[in-house]
C-alpha cells in the first residue's frame, strides 16, 4: 500500500465513528506545527492561500492551488483534504481533469462547491452541480484512488439562506457519490442537526466559523468532522495586524511580548 493509499485509508476510517477536528493550514509551517499538537488530519483553506499570495479568496488558480496542496501533503504525515472551490472551472469534463490533478498531489480527500460566482444567480443550477459531483466521483474511481468526495453546498455562504434547498442539494451530491457533505456557514443547533438527519448515514463537516457551539456539542449533534476554514488564517493575520498598528501608530512594541518560539515549534531533532 503506497503512502496516498495509508492516508486514504486513514481518512475513511475517521469518518466511520466519532468527531474530530479538521484545523486548516494556510501553509507548511501552520502545516507542520498542527500535525505536532496531534490534530488526525488536516484540510488545505483557499481563501488562506488567496491571502498568503496576496489576493482575495478566489483569486488563485488552479495551477497554484496544485503546487499549494503538493507542499501541504509533501510536508506532513497526516491525512490532507484539500479545498479545491468548484474544481476551477464550470463544465463537468473540466471539473473531471481538475480533479484527476488533485489526487496525484497525495491528498486523502477533497470538496467540490456549488458556488456560480454570479451576484445575480450565485449557486450553480441544481442538476449542473450534481453532475459536477458526479463528474468528481467518477475522476476519482478511474484514478485508481479512494480519495474522499466532499460534496459542498454554499447557499448559506451567499445569502441564500433556504435550509429546504441545502438539504435538497446536499441529499443530491449524496446520491451523485459524494462521501461527506458541507454546508458552511449553518449555525445554529436545529440547522446542524436537520442536515445530519437529512444525509444519514453519510458523515457531515461543520464549519466553525464563530465560537457558537464546542466539539464535544457539535459530535452530541452527530457531527463527524469540524473545519475552521480559513478562521486560523485571519487569526494569524489579526495578530499581526494588531502589531503593526502599534508600531505605527504609537511606536511601541509591547505586542513583541511572549511570543511563541517556532524554531522550537519546527525543529526536527
Amino acid at each position: 500500500m503506497g503512502v496516498q493509499d495509508e492516508r486514504v485509508s486513514e481518512f475513511r476510517r475517521l469518518h466511520e465513528s466519532g468527531c474530530f477536528v479538521m484545523p486548516n493550514p494556510w501553509d507548511v509551517g501552520s502545516a507542520r506545527v498542527l500535525q505536532r499538537m496531534g490534530f488526525a488530519a488536516l484540510a488545505t483553506t483557499s481563501a488562506g492561500l488567496a491571502w498568503s499570495l496576496g489576493v482575495p479568496d478566489r483569486h488563485v488558480t488552479v495551477e497554484q492551488t496544485l503546487e499549494h496542496l503538493r507542499a501541504i501533503a509533501g510536508a506532513v504525515d497526516l491525512p490532507v483534504n484539500a479545498d479545491f472551490e468548484g474544481g476551477y472551472a464550470v463544465e463537468p469534463e473540466a471539473v473531471a481533469r481538475h480533479v484527476s490533478r488533485a489526487v496525484e498531489t497525495r491528498v486523502a480527500g477533497l470538496s467540490i462547491e456549488d458556488a456560480a460566482g454570479d451576484p445575480s444567480n450565485p449557486l450553480l443550477d441544481v442538476d449542473l452541480a450534481v453532475e459536477r459531483i458526479r463528474a468528481a466521483r467518477q475522476a476519482i474511481e478511474d484514478s485508481g484512488s479512494d480519495v474522499v468526495l466532499t460534496g459542498r453546498c454554499e447557499s448559506f455562504v451567499v445569502g441564500l439562506s433556504d435550509l429546504h434547498d441545502t438539504v435538497h442539494r446536499l441529499r443530491a451530491y449524496a446520491d451523485a457519490g459524494a462521501d461527506c457533505l458541507y454546508a458552511p456557514w449553518i449555525d445554529t443547533v436545529d440547522q446542524i442537526a436537520t442536515v445530519v438527519e437529512a444525509v444519514h448515514p453519510k458523515p457531515v463537516n461543520l464549519l466553525v466559523h464563530k465560537p457558537f457551539i464546542t466539539v464535544e456539542q457539535a459530535a452530541a449533534l452527530g457531527v463527524r468532522r469540524i473545519s475552521v476554514g480559513g478562521h486560523l488564517a485571519k487569526t494569524a493575520w489579526a495578530g499581526a495586524l494588531s502589531a503593526a498598528r502599534e508600531i505605527a501608530d504609537r511606536g511601541t512594541f509591547s505586542c513583541f511580548a511572549q511570543l511563541p518560539d517556532l524554531n522550537a515549534l519546527l525543529d526536527e531533532g
